[in-house]
């Protein structure tokens, strides 16, 4: 392998030609040439013109404040529907756990001191109240089954034996007094709180829910979401053919951002229209109405002329990292946000979990995720002025930057549980850098992310 072609495999060139692409600032005379884009705006045919690009920390803080200023929302649902949501109110017990004297083992119920007296039957979980035994007496139970009243202990199974007529049961070591009993209360009493409002409905918090009592608890709502997938050149299906491409964006950001703990309502694919986006976006009922394309200023680019007409506040206008430079947020409405992601596949991502993360977490009421830096195994080209978000795996305690990481590439996010944040001007091997954790990293797979 040459020098030339293992630069290209690590993915430098493209590192290399955003340094070759970078131009001096220009001079006062040049700034006053106005730009068929400034004209455009001019002409009222745009919007106002476009704010120099948010530095990429800056942008992801406006994101979250723009989340959590949205008014608060709250519904009570099935314990089923409540999964991965966060609780509004405090979880209190509606019942003492366990609600009565249960075994905690398989066993023999006694009372007093042994040996015992064997009695008919046996005392199994879920039945009615058995009938009280006196000192000396023994009978079967199972786990979980209701104490009998008189009752000072369980002997497991396997710690007790009866004579050849089982009529007398002996124990085979030492029996203490409440020995593999639940008392009643024992882990909770009725009012207690168990967890704080805030708490993450986990599987746990579930069961936990319904052991305590509960049918429905009460918790912030996801973030309901649409997708609005633009461009004349998409193909659903099918190879590519005759200048169409395969849309890689619609089957891969509805899953994504379920991952991130938002409610997808729908993904609808349009024309490269501006009244159709405008119908859209202005008619859409959800909180976040995710855009892939059309936010640079290319002839058929109609996201900021739309967002002009429908009264929209840019709240980021362009971030300075790479890739997804183009990206924005948008404030459409009381509590009703747009995210124009970049069309390029890996760049729409960057736009994704810089700026559709943030917003969606806040919105949800999520705690952040506590971050954490890496070292490198390998030199990674920068870009002189702006951030590079970088997809890597864990290896043995570092992170190894991918191969196949260009704007339009999906081969290496596909492969990576997570991105490197890169500062401007690269990072050299072994430097410590910020890690963005894919939603999946921990739990080996989008099926299984449930929060």
């Amino acid at each position: 392998m040459t020098a030339r072609s293992a630069a290209a495999d690590d993915g430098s060139d493209e590192a290399l030609a955003l340094l070759r692409d970078a131009r001096p600032t220009p001079g006062p005379a040049a700034e006053a040439r106005p730009t068929g884009q400034a004209r455009a705006e001019a002409s009222g045919d745009r919007p106002a013109p476009r704010h120099r690009a948010s530095a990429w920390a800056d942008a992801r803080n406006v994101a979250a404040r723009a989340g959590r200023a949205a008014p608060a929302r709250s519904h009570r649902v099935p314990l089923e529907q409540a999964l991965g949501e966060i609780l509004t109110e405090p979880l209190t017990a509606l019942t003492d756990l366990p609600s009565f004297d249960t075994s905690a083992m398989d066993g023999w119920v006694v009372a007093g001191p042994g040996p015992w007296a064997v009695q008919d039957g046996g005392v199994l979980a879920g039945h009615a109240a058995p009938g009280a035994l006196a000192d000396g007496e023994a009978v079967r139970i199972a786990t979980g089954a209701r104490i009998p009243a008189g009752a000072t202990a369980v002997i497991r199974s396997e710690h007790a034996r009866t004579d050849e007529a089982r009529t007398q049961l002996q124990a085979d070591r030492v029996v203490l007094h409440g020995q593999d009993i639940r008392p009643r209360g024992q882990e909770c009493r009725s009012g207690d709180v168990l967890l704080p409002a805030t708490a993450l409905v986990t599987p746990a918090v579930l069961g936990l829910a319904a052991a305590a009592g509960y049918d429905e608890l009460t918790t912030v709502p996801r973030p309901r979401v649409e997708i609005l997938v633009l461009g004349d050149e998409l193909l659903t299906q099918g190879l590519p053919h005759d200048g169409l491409i395969r849309d890689a964006l619609g089957p891969m950001l509805g899953f994504w951002l379920r991952a991130l703990g938002a409610e997808v309502i729908g993904t609808r694919r349009l024309k490269d229209d501006a009244g159709a986006l405008l119908a859209a976006v202005t008619g859409s009922s959800a909180d976040l109405v995710i855009t892939t394309g059309g936010t640079a200023s290319g002839p058929v680019d109609h996201v900021h002329p739309v967002l002009h007409k429908a009264g929209a506040e840019l709240l980021v206008d362009g971030v300075a990292v790479r890739p997804g430079h183009p990206m924005l947020l948008a404030q459409i409405g009381a509590g009703k946000h747009l995210v124009g992601l970049p069309g390029n596949p890996l760049a729409a991502v960057s736009g994704l979990l810089t700026l559709a993360e943030p917003l969606l977490r806040e919105l949800a009421h999520r705690a952040r995720a506590v971050t954490y830096t890496a070292p490198l195994r390998n030199e990674v080209q920068g870009h002189p002025h702006d951030t590079r978000l970088v997809p890597v795996v864990h290896r043995a305690e570092r992170v190894v930057p991918l191969h196949y990481n260009g704007p339009a590439m999906l081969r290496g996010i596909a492969a990576a549980d997570g991105l490197a944040v890169v500062p401007p001007g690269g990072a050299r091997a072994g430097q410590e850098v910020a890690i963005l954790d894919l939603p999946w990293a921990q739990a080996g797979s989008a099926e299984g992310c449930f929060t």
